[in-house]
């Protein structure tokens, strides 16, 4: 037997679409852009390949025409007409490829591609009568507006525009918006939000689970609840996975680290329970700037953690689900 012959082929049932985003414009600070490549560089498709997903590397997404509109840029909103080009073409590739039955696989980029990717996402869910929940693992809310926000960056404005709130209403152009109830996004993680961002996440009573609570309960407690949340609803779930949720020491690639944040065990703790779940339908991988990265080290660990998510094991387990994406 040669060694090309025992190697397992992938399951043409079992699609995971890729897509590079190269947005930075929605961050403070530049890099982010080169995240796609470096999810490349550190094996995102070979793990996946490995994982017996048959892989498709869309590439990366190209910088859209500059879309001025009619109505004014809102003031506290740094780059509003360069961010809208790229969230109405990020959406539309979104729902294309949500509609093709693979995984999307989003990779940023900064976090401002959420509020196309997500809104693509749910579109094509709520055409399929299923409600879409989202979890935010991230060290930031990014719950705040135009009338809130402090740094006027867009990116963390992204959860809130994907809840429906208002400043930046014409943001996806000729794309239809399809807002998430507040009650339908999960902040997890979150160990940074600014003063009146979080009066705006106390009055839309958003679930939040903070490094507090991970601290005193633990992941698998927390993390259950959510997933106990979705399959209740006959839901599924897209995961927005800023790299900045883990803590600095293990993920320093990032433009705004804050100490304290997930180990390297809870980040896969949450990533594998989420496999067992099955719910899983879409996610991005934002936030990876390998200007400020040690050797490629956070993108190297993004991937793993994205390993465990599609069903990487140090040992074969029974679950409830071998895929991240079953039929039905």
């Amino acid at each position: 037997m040669t060694p090309s012959s025992s190697v397992i082929p992938p399951d043409p049932n079992r699609r995971v679409a890729l897509l590079g985003v190269p947005i930075e414009i929605g961050a403070g600070l530049r890099g982010t852009l080169m995240g796609p490549a470096a999810l490349r560089t550190a094996g995102i498709g070979r793990v996946l390949e490995q994982l017996r997903f048959t892989v498709a590397d869309h590439g990366d997404m190209t910088r859209p025409a500059l879309d001025r509109g009619t109505d004014p840029a809102p003031a506290n909103a740094n780059y509003y007409d360069e961010v809208r080009g790229w969230v109405g073409a990020i959406s539309a590739r979104a729902y294309e490829l949500a509609k093709s039955g693979a995984v999307p696989l989003f990779m940023g980029g900064d976090h401002s591609l959420s509020m196309g990717s997500v809104n693509g996402v749910a579109r094509y869910w709520q055409a399929q009568g299923r409600p879409l929940f989202v979890l935010w693992f991230d060290a930031h809310a990014d719950y705040n507006t135009p009338a809130t926000t402090l740094s006027a960056n867009m990116h963390g404005m992204s959860a809130a525009f994907l809840c429906g709130e208002p400043g930046l209403d014409h943001l996806l152009g000729d794309e239809p918006r399809v807002s998430i109830p507040p009650d339908r996004l999960d902040l997890f993680g979150i160990r940074s939000i600014d003063p009146l961002e979080k009066e705006l996440v106390r009055a839309r009573a958003i679930p939040v689970v903070d490094m507090r609570a991970i601290d005193e309960f633990g992941v698998a407690v927390l993390i259950r609840r959510v997933i106990d949340r979705v399959r209740a609803a006959n839901g599924v779930l897209h995961l927005s996975f800023d790299v900045d949720v883990l803590d600095p020491a293990v993920a320093p690639g990032v433009g705004t680290t804050v100490p304290g944040g997930a180990t390297y065990r809870e980040a896969h703790l949450v990533m594998e329970l989420l496999h067992d779940s099955g719910l899983v339908r879409s996610l991005d991988v934002v936030e990876l700037n390998p200007f400020l990265d040690e050797r490629g080290r956070t993108a190297r660990v993004a991937v793993e953690l994205i390993g465990s998510l599609f069903g990487m094991q140090v040992t074969d387990r029974a679950t409830p689900s071998n895929a991240v994406l079953p039929e039905g």
